[in-house]
């Protein structure tokens, strides 16, 4: 009876196409081409609206941003090239069932809850984005830098359509997603493109020169934002998806990869979106900070608005509409799916699909997407995501690089009959105890931390668990 409960429960997985708790057969394998798009579709998207203007209002200078962005980006693509699609085409499991292993079942509950709602909160900020831009024509008062609460009926109504669109793409499984993804990102890429041109010419600039001192040798940071240099922008800007590639949650990306070699096609997310398309943006807030109503608040001491939606309006009118609000789901729908995934480890049985927990985190990304605040502080909203997730990455990266078993993943609770490895979870406490007492205390910038926590989370889990020091510290 229990074989013939299994056996069911294997058909109903691999009937649903998401393989959550087995490895991803070879008939199910993908091409670059699926990731390519997904990568170009969601980097080229409705973070980008936000950062690059944010990047201004930290005075950041030209050689600082421009070539800190090669550097950092440089440094993502080979995190997920060389840790996450090695790691996930030879496992060819979801994060969350490798933690699952690695963890135990009680353990990995928490670590999904976090993550699931972290993720989220990031798919709100891109739902907010998308919003700017389907007010536009509605006349809908745009959410301010200081905004934390709905600003308006009419933008409560625009996020729930929205949110529940964009759910119902992401629930229908990887597939759909990166369908979605290859469909919308050479639009998003135009947009990116013609608005950095666009953009360009309004402000007067006929020359290479002109376009560096545009940022210069800096400025003084805009209202409360600190100052960036150099190292701010390389690695904020590589850790920026420290979550995804060095804390694997790519893993449930990649499982779908016929080859390591995909990971390189992150290159066109980093550097068509993380890198032309933050300048575009940046170019479009510095063209919108030259009209007397920015100049208004910035005589004033504020910031001035950053509403992706009407900056890029602005440029290239009903295009620019167009382009922001794809640009908004190509990251929310990956973003969800991800969450949903965390979402439906949660559920009882082992029988719920992932659509459930796709569904689940659609409603809670939607209603985070009511408050502005997630999409205006994204900056300091990224950073604190992925320092709070990557370090759990480390202990699946050093298990497999550098633990006596790496041949083969282990499974923590079959192997002790235990439902927690507190090996794990006291790796990840003390590191990240650690670092963020020397972030607050020290003021240091949280993302300079990332990856000395990282690091020494996978270390403490070696020598935890190579010590035998489970018994001791459960």
């Amino acid at each position: 009876m229990l074989q013939q409960e299994t056996q069911e429960e294997i058909i109903e997985e691999i009937a649903g196409g998401e393989f959550e708790r087995q490895p991803v057969p070879r008939s199910n394998w993908k091409g670059w081409k699926s990731f390519l798009g997904m990568y170009a579709g969601e980097h080229a998207a409705g973070t980008e609206f936000v950062i690059g203007p944010l990047f201004l209002t930290t005075g950041v200078s030209a050689f600082d941003l421009i070539i800190g962005l090669l550097l950092g980006n440089f440094l993502a693509v080979l995190s997920w090239r060389f840790l996450t699609a090695e790691i996930a085409t030879k496992y060819r499991l979801t994060l969350y069932y490798h933690l699952e292993k690695l963890c135990g079942p009680k353990l990995v509950k928490f670590y999904n809850v976090a993550n699931g709602i972290l993720f989220c909160f990031l798919a709100g900020s891109m739902i907010t984005v998308s919003a700017t831009a389907v007010g536009v024509p509605l006349d809908m008062e745009m959410p301010q830098l200081t905004d934390s609460l709905p600003t308006s009926l009419t933008y409560v109504v625009v996020v729930l359509v929205i949110g529940a669109f964009i759910t119902l793409i992401a629930a229908r499984g990887y597939d759909t997603v990166a369908k979605a993804a290859n469909y919308m990102s050479p639009v998003i890429v135009l947009a990116f493109l013609a608005a950095g041109i666009v953009a360009l010419n309004q402000l007067g600039v006929s020359s290479f020169s002109e376009f560096w001192n545009i940022w210069g040798e800096g400025s003084q940071p805009i209202g409360n934002n600190i100052k960036y240099t150099f190292w701010h922008v390389a690695i904020w800007s590589w850790f920026a998806n420290a979550a995804m590639h060095i804390g694997m949650s790519d893993l449930s990306v990649f499982r779908f990869a016929r080859k390591p070699s995909a990971g390189w096609t992150t290159a066109a997310g980093m550097y068509v979106g993380h890198y032309m398309a933050w300048i575009a943006a940046a170019l479009l807030y510095a063209v919108y900070l030259r009209t007397p109503e920015a100049q208004a608040v910035l005589n004033a001491g504020d910031a001035p608005t950053v509403a992706p939606g009407p900056l890029a309006f602005n440029a290239i009118g009903w295009f620019g509409i167009i382009a922001v609000v794809l640009a908004g789901w190509t990251t929310a729908n990956p973003t969800i799916y991800r969450a949903g995934l965390a979402f439906q480890t949660l559920l009882p049985a082992k029988r719920a699909s992932a659509a459930v927990g796709v569904v689940l985190a659609g409603g809670i990304a939607t209603a985070a997407g009511l408050f502005p605040a997630f999409a205006m502080k994204l900056l300091d909203f990224v950073a604190l995501y992925g320092f709070i997730l990557a370090p759990v990455g480390a202990v699946i990266v050093f298990q497999h690089f550098f633990a006596a078993s790496a041949g083969e993943l282990p499974d923590y609770e079959a192997r002790t009959g235990r439902g927690y490895n507190p090996a794990v979870f006291w790796a990840w406490a003390i590191s990240f105890g650690i670092f963020y007492f020397i972030s607050v205390q020290f003021d240091v910038f949280l993302s300079f931390v990332t990856l000395p926590a990282w690091l020494l989370c996978g270390i403490l889990y070696l020598v935890f668990s190579r010590r035998g020091q489970d018994a001791v510290l459960d």
